[in-house]
């Protein structure tokens, strides 16, 4: 009998790659893809029913965790860390896009100190959202700390500082080692 990978999760607390399953397979009529708008509608509802039950600050965290695991697992599952960091960055531009998560850019690095500018435009999360003077893209700070903190092989934190929520057109996220 084949053990309940939902139920395993929560005995163990651990995600691993492997319960994503085979989306070709299980999925073989529709496909891989679905609208952003189904991604978004279970992202904001989640997240509104976290921040009704436990404030905005401690469901903005946990949103911060999980992105920050997910960007762990993609950066081991889906790109090569052992490669130079411009090879990384490009590589990461291409998988972003073609995975269709955003269009990301490196706009500042400052190699001593490990600090950087990093943007992502035509994102998942909020591009295209009506304008709430706020930054919301929790989810998105844990998933790239998460992919650097992999490549880096050290902590990382990455901030937004700027979102299509804010009136941006782009999102904008500063970060370094913690």
């Amino acid at each position: 009998m084949m053990e309940n990978i939902f139920l395993a999760a929560s005995k163990h607390s651990e995600f691993t790659w492997e319960s994503l399953g085979d989306v070709k397979e299980g999925r073989g009529d529709l496909g891989e893809d679905m609208p952003v708008l189904v991604y978004r509608l279970m992202q904001y509802t989640m997240l509104s029913v976290l921040t009704k039950d436990m404030g905005e600050e401690k469901a903005n965290g946990y949103f911060r965790e999980a992105g920050r695991l997910a960007g762990t697992e993609f950066a081991k599952n889906v790109l090569n860390l052992d490669v130079p960091l411009n090879d990384f960055i490009s590589q990461l531009q291409h998988k972003l896009r073609e995975f269709k998560v955003c269009i990301f850019r490196l706009e500042d690095l400052d190699v001593a100190s490990g600090a950087l500018t990093v943007t992502a435009a035509q994102d998942l999360d909020c591009s295209g959202i009506p304008v709430t003077n706020e930054t919301v893209c929790c989810y998105d700070e844990g998933f790239i700390s998460g992919i650097l903190t992999a490549f880096m092989k050290r902590e990382y934190d990455v901030r937004e500082v700027d979102c299509w929520a804010n009136g941006d057109r782009i999102c904008r996220f500063r970060g370094g080692p913690k």
